[in-house]
């Protein structure tokens, strides 16, 4: 196996839940052989100007640097191997269904990464039909990214 496949690296950050799941998933994704993290999109580390919104919140009312942002996570959808949502099914994420919407109409391959301890909670319809396959945050560090398959989600939907 080698590091073959880029991803584009959606998940939220804006709460603890969040940002657990989100260092669970970057953590094993930096061990995934088959994952080339490097040269992948992760959207907190292209953020327009380098500014950080976590630190400059004021930005977020800053058209320029929303649209840049914006567009700039359009491409990096565009340009990267594969979709990789991290969905808590009790926090659905307005801007993660976008951007899953928006990598299925690349012709992406998507995966949803779901925190251990919620896989299997019911999740939105529209997440649902757009993942081509859905696994525990503990599975995606072995995860074979060159070999993609699909999968049905053993929960429920709403």
């Amino acid at each position: 196996m080698g590091k073959t496949k880029t991803v584009y690296f959606g998940a939220g950050w804006f709460n603890e839940k969040q940002n657990k799941a989100y260092q669970e998933a970057m953590s094993a994704l930096a061990q995934n052989p088959t994952i080339d993290l490097e040269n992948s999109y992760v959207p907190l580390d292209h953020q327009y100007k380098g500014i950080n919104v976590a630190e400059h919140p004021e930005y977020l009312h800053d058209r320029e640097w929303a649209n840049a942002t914006y567009r700039g996570d359009l491409t990096g959808i565009k340009a990267n191997d594969v979709m990789i949502g991290v969905y808590l099914p009790d926090e659905e994420d307005v801007g993660l269904g976008m951007e899953l919407g928006y990598a299925m109409s690349q012709g992406k391959y998507i995966i949803l990464v779901i925190p251990d301890e919620d896989f299997g909670k019911s999740i939105n319809l529209m997440s649902w039909g757009v993942c081509d396959n859905a696994i525990k945050i503990s599975e995606l560090k072995d995860f074979d990214f060159n070999k993609p398959t699909f999968n049905f989600y053993d929960g429920g939907v709403y």
